[in-house]
Formats: structure tokens, C-alpha cells, sequence
């Protein structure tokens, strides 16, 4: 490609080779050649006038395409699919006569974006697996370690880190459910005609509806599918693309949850994502750490979300059978839509092998806050000893509230511990008080909670996926 022309920054910077390929010209038009044999060869077998010589030289050409024949014959009939007739009639003379009998257009445009959106969803699907295995380990790996929770953004009851994490590998887990769902729902168009009724195919068999149904369900076999859609107009319904890039979407939501907590995470110096020796995280300012791979991840997962309210107009917006204001922005929202989401794949997978973890800092921000969750604790305490509940939660507001003013006002230690020790209404000394000033009192069941989900929910998951196990994420910049 020319330094001169525009080319999209999911082919050069973010998307994965394997994506690109699924999305490439290759794999498009060599796609179109093997619809093409599908229906010749299931034709041939239903008694029409096809030999396998035919098939055989049409199987000999499927990889190397005539591409400046068909740009050529393009310029001159202004329809991209006879263009790929023509030229595929160029290599193979004696099938030029019946390559695309009886199909219309769209029996090779949308049965070819299925098959192609179908290995882009597979794709997905095993890095969507290997990030959830990810998660999992730095779930393990930290599910004892106390952390400050949490809500509004303010300080909440301690949780702990690996807990955490099962939040994220929970969300990706929906999204698998979502994937599977629709993966499993996918067909194929088949051999429906221009308005959807088979009437062609109808002709060419005489007017034998049986093999017009058996027609589709060798086409769907051949092309590695269960079966075609019952019924369609000339296309298949762009509900479909709609489902498809909602779920898309869906993970996209869930990466950028994710980075979002990370980029929290490394701005209080407790989580940060992998940062190589030779990284420049500022141009001017030298020190920086930026989260640039959480951003990225965040920026387009933004995109993949908005990108998802396309198909949803064009399904809205079609006309009866079919009209033609589908066909230019499909080639664009939906092709993008995948290498977007590989792209963000690459990041999670990228960022959450290599998350570094900073016990000390979590621990100081932790114990700044914890002596507030510990009042009621104390409170109960002084309650066993004699003292009235309603007076000792009052002077706690009271000291609470200005231990809060002072670290807040002056930059002052947290001193809600010696208030407390001060105050007789409590009958306790520091050295009690720090007793109950240990992180894992606080946590309640999040080590649990966390064995327990892996256990029961998350290797369950991943043993019945291994085979998807396995994969490195790359990343260009």
C-alpha cells in the first residue's frame, strides 16, 4: 500500500494477521469460488447437466484469482459479482456455462459473510477463552490480598484483589454464554433467488420442490453448516448483523469496564499494566507511566459501541425483499467491527497476563482508611463492656468526623485509633484497638467467594474449552 493513501489503523496497528486474513480479499473472493463449487457440485448431484470435470477445474482455480480480470471487466458492467463470473470463466472455459446457475447475487455475497463472520466469531471466541484463563490465574494468584474497595469511588468495605477480578472474568463469562448462543444459532442463507422463493431453482429442477429443499441442506453441509435459513427475502435478514455486532459490542463493554478499573488502579499505584524497559510513556515528561494499553483498549471498545448502532439502522431501515443502502456500509461496519474487537483482545489478553501487583501501596491505602470500617467492631466491643450503644456511636461519629477534617484540611495521619483510645466511653487502650485492625476481619467471604466461583463456575468453563487454551497476544505498538 502507497505512503500516499489512507489505510485503516485496524489493519496496521491494531488487528491480528489471522483477523486480517478472514477479512482480506483472498479469503473473500476464494470464499465466492467454493459457494460457487457448493452449489455446482450439489446441482450435479440433484441430476442437472454438470459433470465433474467442471467441478474439478473450478476446484483448481479457487485460490489464484484473476483479480485484474475481474477489476477490468468491473470498470466495464458496473456489477462486482459477474465481474468474478467472468473472470472465473476466464481459468475455468469449460464451467464458465454454469458457474452461478440459477443463483442471484446474494447467494454468493451473504452466504460469503456468513461463512467469513462465522470463522471471525471463532476467532473471538478463543481469545474471549484465553483472556477468561488469564483473569483467572491473577484471580488465584491474589484472592487473599486485602484491597480498599470501592463504590461511588469512595472508600467502602475492604474486598480483596483477586475478588476483584472474578467481577471482570464474570462479565466475559456472560459474553461467552451470548457468543456460544449465537454461534450455535448461525446459518447459512442457502439458494433462495432474487426475492427469496427459490423460483429459479424451482425452474431448473422442473418444478421438484424437494430437491429445491434438498439443495440447500447440501450447499449448508458443504460449507460447514447445519443448515440455511427458513426463509429470507433476496437477502438474509440484517437482524442477523445486528445480533452479531450487539454481541460484539457486548465484550467490547466488558474490555472497557476492565481497563477502566486498571487505569484507576495505576493512578493510585496499586495495579499497573506491563510497561517494557524501553516504553516512553510521555514526550515530554520522562517519569510517566501512562496505561496507554488500558486507554486503548477503552478508546476502541468505544468505537466497537457505537459501531453496533450501524446494522441496527440498516435492519431497521430495509425495504420488503431487499434494497441495495445495506451493501456500502456493511463492507465497512461489520469488517471493522471484528478487527476492533481482535485488536482489544490482543490488549486484555496482552494487559492481564501481565498485570504487576503492588502489596505495600495497597496495604498503606488500606490501613489509612480501615480504622473508619473498624468502628463498628470497636463500637460492639465497648457494647460487651458495658457501654450504651447509641452514646459510643455518637462520640465515633464525632471523632470520625474529625479525623476525616484533619487528614483532609491539614494532610494529617489518620488519628481515629488514638481518638478512640483517648476517649474513657471506650475502656480500651491502643494496643487492643490494634488487635482488631487486621485487613482479613474486613473482608468477609472474598477469599471464598473467589475459590468457590473459579471452582464451581470458571475451570469448568475452561476444561470443556481447552482445546481454545494456549494462545500469546501480540501487540504492533
Amino acid at each position: 500500500m502507497s505512503n500516499s493513501e489512507y489505510t485503516s489503523p485496524f489493519s496496521e496497528r491494531y488487528a491480528s494477521p489471522e483477523m486480517k486474513y478472514i477479512f482480506s480479499s483472498d479469503k473473500k473472493f476464494s470464499t465466492w469460488r467454493k459457494l460457487w463449487i457448493a452449489l455446482a457440485e450439489s446441482e450435479m448431484e440433484l441430476g442437472l447437466p454438470i459433470n465433474q470435470g467442471q467441478i474439478d477445474q473450478m476446484k483448481s482455480h479457487i485460490n489464484d484469482i484473476n483479480y485484474d480480470d475481474a477489476k477490468a471487466r468491473e470498470k466495464l458492467v458496473r456489477h462486482d459479482v459477474m465481474s468474478h463470473v467472468y473472470a472465473y470463466g476466464l481459468q475455468c472455459p469449460d464451467a464458465a456455462g454454469i458457474i452461478h446457475l440459477g443463483a442471484t447475487s446474494c447467494y454468493i455475497t451473504d452466504n460469503c459473510d456468513l461463512v467469513i463472520m462465522k470463522e471471525a466469531l471463532e476467532l473471538i471466541r478463543r481469545k474471549l477463552v484465553n483472556v477468561i484463563s488469564a483473569l483467572t490465574e491473577f484471580a488465584q494468584a491474589n484472592k487473599d490480598l486485602p484491597t480498599l474497595a470501592f463504590t461511588h469511588f469512595q472508600p467502602a468495605q475492604p474486598t480483596t484483589v483477586g475478588k476483584r477480578a472474578t467481577l471482570w472474568i464474570q462479565d466475559l463469562i456472560f459474553d461467552l454464554e451470548d457468543l456460544e448462543y449465537l454461534m450455535g444459532s448461525l446459518k447459512l442463507l442457502g439458494s433462495k433467488g432474487t426475492t427469496g422463493t427459490q423460483a429459479s431453482f424451482l425452474e431448473l429442477f422442473e418444478g421438484d420442490h424437494e430437491k429445491c429443499k434438498e439443495l440447500e441442506k447440501l450447499i449448508a453441509q458443504r460449507m460447514g453448516f447445519d443448515s440455511c435459513y427458513a426463509v429470507s427475502g433476496q437477502t438474509y435478514s440484517r437482524k442477523v448483523d445486528s445480533r452479531i455486532l450487539s454481541v460484539l459490542a457486548g465484550i467490547a463493554q466488558s474490555a472497557h469496564k476492565f481497563s477502566n478499573d486498571i487505569r484507576l488502579l495505576q493512578h493510585m499505584k496499586e495495579v499497573e499494566e506491563p510497561f517494557e524497559k524501553n516504553q516512553i510513556g510521555s514526550s515530554a515528561m520522562a517519569y510517566k507511566r501512562n496505561p496507554m494499553r488500558s486507554e486503548r483498549i477503552a478508546a476502541i471498545s468505544n468505537y466497537i459501541i457505537s459501531d453496533c448502532m450501524n446494522p441496527m439502522i440498516t435492519a431497521a431501515t430495509q425495504w420488503f425483499e431487499r434494497t441495495l443502502d445495506d451493501s456500502a456500509n456493511r463492507r465497512v461496519s461489520i469488517s471493522e467491527a471484528f478487527l476492533a474487537l481482535d485488536g482489544v483482545l490482543d490488549l486484555y489478553l496482552n494487559v492481564s497476563s501481565g498485570l504487576v501487583v503492588y502489596p505495600g501501596v495497597i496495604t498503606k491505602h488500606l490501613m489509612a482508611e480501615l480504622p473508619f470500617m473498624a468502628t463498628e467492631n470497636i463500637m460492639m466491643d465497648a457494647v460487651k463492656a458495658g457501654g450504651d450503644r447509641q452514646q459510643l456511636h455518637e462520640r465515633i461519629r464525632t471523632h470520625s468526623m474529625e479525623a476525616g477534617r484533619m487528614v483532609k484540611e491539614e494532610g494529617k495521619e489518620n488519628d481515629l485509633l488514638q481518638r478512640i483510645a483517648s476517649d474513657p466511653m471506650f475502656n480500651t487502650d491502643m494496643e487492643s484497638l490494634k488487635s482488631v485492625m487486621d485487613p482479613s476481619l474486613y473482608v468477609g467471604r472474598a477469599p471464598q467467594q473467589t475459590d468457590e466461583f473459579i471452582s464451581d463456575v470458571v475451570k469448568p468453563i475452561l476444561a470443556e474449552r481447552k482445546e481454545l487454551l494456549g494462545i500469546t497476544a501480540e501487540i504492533n505498538v
